[in-house]
């Protein structure tokens, strides 16, 4: 039930609109899936399959952008296109023109797509209003940036705006890694990615290997700055921060697992502490990083 990844936008803590409310709004996008001729589909479907588009539980939101795609090998597509041109070429006695061969392509891709397996992926998406946050299950700022496309469609005026910090990701994570010192409750583990500025990008990976204070800051002396760092907060999560402020690769760990609700009995009670747990325990990881980094620019969430 854990998001693996967060993608955060702030919400201004005014917002004070119902699950009920949001429901209704989704539901002019409700996701349906892909047709004869249609090669992707996109809209917002039950997170618990419940026929509900939003959950909600002590005031905290989930909802769900699927994805469903057709794919049509590309090989397969230039094959088929190269047959029909010869099949043409016959029949005219000369080898069609450009025109005629994007024409017999989107015959082609017509003629395949009713039979192509349609492939649908989900983004989770925790809104906060008690907290003032969007966090979207993502790892590329792609994927939240297409939620939040069609967030919007339906919610109009959607009171957000990013995340800004005082200090620079990247310039607080490679201080951390030259000083050989985590900031408050967290720690550094055995993972980071170090990337040059010079025109080169070379770039120096750490995997499941322990940073050597020294090494690491004859890296940084030649001008490499951090771009990924694995870390963990007050002993509880384990996660990956990349430069720009995304939090990948989301773990609890046990002393986080052990504190789930042992009186929850059946899915809906056990989904319900799970979710609150989750939730909790994120913003106060949030609002950890937040403090690391020098805290919002204040001007900016006033405006």
């Amino acid at each position: 039930m854990w998001f693996k990844n967060l993608q955060l936008l702030r919400l201004r803590p005014d917002w004070d609109m119902s699950a009920a409310r949001l429901g209704e709004l989704l539901a002019k996008q409700v996701f349906q899936p892909c047709s004869g001729l249609q090669s992707e589909s996109i809209g917002w479907i039950s997170p618990r399959d419940d026929g509900q588009l939003v959950y909600a539980f002590n005031r905290q939101f989930l909802i769900s952008l699927a994805i469903e795609k057709k794919n049509l090998p590309g090989q397969t597509v230039k094959q088929k296109v190269k047959e029909k041109a010869a099949e043409l070429e016959n029949q005219q006695g000369f080898k069609p023109g450009k025109k005629q061969l994007k024409e017999l392509k989107e015959q082609v891709i017509d003629d395949l797509l009713p039979k192509a397996f349609p492939v649908r992926s989900t983004i989770q998406v925790w809104i906060d209003p008690v907290n003032g946050w969007i966090g979207i299950d993502a790892s590329s700022p792609a994927k939240a940036e297409l939620v939040f496309k069609y967030l919007v469609k339906v919610v109009e005026q959607l009171p957000v705006s990013s995340l800004r910090l005082c200090r620079s990701t990247t310039t607080a994570m490679t201080e951390w890694l030259s000083e050989d010192e985590a900031p408050g409750a967290f720690t550094v583990d055995n993972e980071a990615e170090l990337q040059s500025v010079s025109e080169g990008k070379a770039t120096v990976k750490y995997t499941r290997h322990a940073l050597d204070a020294q090494d690491v800051r004859n890296h940084i002396v030649a001008g490499k700055q951090c771009l990924n760092l694995a870390m963990t907060w007050n002993a509880k999560i384990s996660f990956v921060l990349s430069g720009n402020t995304t939090i990948k690769r989301i773990r609890p760990l046990d002393v986080v697992k052990n504190h789930a609700d042992p009186t929850a009995k059946g899915s809906e009670e056990v989904f319900d502490s799970d979710w609150a747990l989750m939730t909790g325990e994120l913003n106060n990881l949030i609002g950890g990083l937040i403090d690391a980094l020098g805290g919002e620019v204040q001007e900016e969430l006033a405006a």
